[in-house]
């Protein structure tokens, strides 16, 4: 630079079989300065170099300017073998070189040095890993009997049953849950009705067994789950209000019981088909806060055209979400989607959408606590980082 010193920074691309580089990551810009230091820095080794630790990565420096136009200053080859050597305390460097410097002037050795400090090598277990491994993932599933569904004997209710075609509870229903008892090896789900009188006191639950047996609510597949809704339904009054919390707390209970294992062998999902808004907000924010400590993820899909702006709250994606004390979740647990977004799709494209976080939320809970998958196979599917 005319006035000061460089502005350097560094990209770092892998050169893939057929010659093309694609560019895995960029330093921060360290201003005016000449011997600069960048930030410590993560990368799969998949990124890196496709598993190959001989694969040549181009690494370039760069003197950033603000119209863009960043002037070259000099570029080394490496391989991540060779970035290894700085694993035990060593470093390890390369000349940084110009190639038109070096053909031009006779006495022109580099155009700096570029240091490697540190390297180290940070094993992840991939969800597969832990699927592998045991884990086994206890499926639950809660149903909307609030009367805002509209009464099911009237063809406008959500909660008509047609002969030919399944309602939207139905189709999330067996969209969702067909792939996760594919998770699930007993395919025994324990499913779960609220906001209805149910006999023969009729009074309001929020948590009581579609199959009327509070001792066991498991029913036998996404069918058994199926043929315990549609039985049920004749024999409840649809009432209210829409209360979440108490089954967000049910299920929480099983899955603090599995933490005492200290293993990754259950792994809890709440599925809750609703039609729309909370009535219990404050509680259920501090049940989500909660369960968000455990072995637990929570999908909520949104039936119906109500607004389910709150349900979006409580996704978390627009930023953390909070128990009414203030206290924030651990971890995102909770993924909503509206069915209406999906009506005319496959219930392969829902059913992707609804589960698309929980392998991630999975693998954060268990690398959160430390906790490897149980019996690992020969077969490891582990993602590995190094900076």
């Amino acid at each position: 630079d005319f006035f000061s010193k460089s502005d350097p920074f560094l990209e770092i691309f892998r050169v893939n079989d057929d010659a093309t580089q694609q560019l895995v990551h960029r330093t921060e810009v360290v201003m005016n300065n000449l011997n600069p230091a960048w930030k410590t820095f993560k990368v799969s080794v998949n990124s890196l170099c496709s598993g190959d630790q001989d694969r040549r990565l181009k690494c370039i420096v760069w003197d950033w300017d603000s119209n863009g136009k960043h002037d070259f200053i000099g570029e080394f080859s490496s391989t991540f073998k060779e970035m290894r050597g700085a694993m035990e305390g060593r470093q390890v460097q390369w000349e940084c070189i110009n190639p038109k410097y070096k053909a031009k002037k006779k006495n022109y050795k580099n155009s700096g040095i570029v240091i490697l400090n540190q390297c180290k090598i940070h094993k992840m277990h991939s969800f597969l890993d832990y699927i592998m491994g045991g884990c086994q993932i206890q499926f639950t599933v809660a149903i909307d009997f609030t009367a805002s569904n509209g009464d099911p004997r009237n063809s406008c209710s959500l909660h008509y049953i047609h002969p030919y075609q399944p309602n939207e509870y139905l189709k999330a229903l067996v969209a969702v849950g067909e792939i996760c008892q594919d998770y699930d090896s007993d395919k025994m789900f324990p499913a779960f009705g609220f906001g209805a009188r149910i006999p023969p006191e009729y009074k309001v639950s929020h948590d009581f067994a579609i199959n009327f047996n509070e001792d066991n609510p498991e029913c036998a597949g996404i069918q058994g789950v199926v043929e315990a809704y549609q039985s049920c339904l004749p024999k409840l009054q649809l009432y209210g209000p829409t209360n979440i919390a108490p089954i967000i707390q049910k299920v929480a209970k099983s899955a603090s019981e599995e933490t005492n294992t200290k293993e990754a062998s259950q792994y809890f999902i709440l599925l809750i088909l609703t039609d729309g808004v909370i009535t219990d907000m404050a509680d259920t924010r501090e049940a989500i806060v909660h369960a968000s400590h455990l072995p637990m993820s929570v999908i909520i899909v949104g039936v119906g055209n109500a607004d389910f702006s709150d349900m979006q709250m409580l996704d978390g994606d627009d930023g953390i979400l909070r128990s009414p004390k203030g206290e924030p979740v651990l971890r995102d647990i909770v993924q909503f989607v509206p069915f209406r977004n999906f009506k005319h799709a496959s219930p392969a494209a829902l059913a992707k959408s609804v589960l698309a976080e929980v392998p991630n939320q999975v693998v954060d809970y268990y690398n959160g606590k430390g906790i490897k998958p149980k019996c690992m196979s020969e077969y490891e599917s582990s993602r590995t980082l190094a900076p």
